[in-house]
């Protein structure tokens, strides 16, 4: 007896077993899912990245619990333009 391993698009693999279970030998068929691929690791601008963002999601949970206060926009734009003031 010989095995045989297909890699099948999902869209494809009913009537790809439907296919399979008709032929008029024995057949066992069981359906494997394919292993998850590793994650590239981020780099460290990108780590960064991905760490503010983290904490953004964070702070918008905890007011929309209620817990903190976030700016306004307009309260950030001034932030914003006194910083730059400051600069020159």
């Amino acid at each position: 007896m010989r095995q045989v391993i297909l890699t099948v698009p999902d869209e494809q693999y009913a009537p790809l077993m439907k296919v399979v279970k008709s032929l008029p030998f024995s057949i066992k068929a069981k359906a494997v899912a394919p292993p998850k691929p590793i994650p590239k690791p981020y780099t460290p601008e990108q780590q960064a990245w991905v760490d503010d963002f983290r904490e953004a999601l964070h702070e918008v949970e905890l007011h929309q619990q209620g817990k903190i206060q976030l700016q306004t926009l307009d309260e950030y734009i001034h932030e914003l333009r006194n910083n730059s003031d400051e600069e020159l």
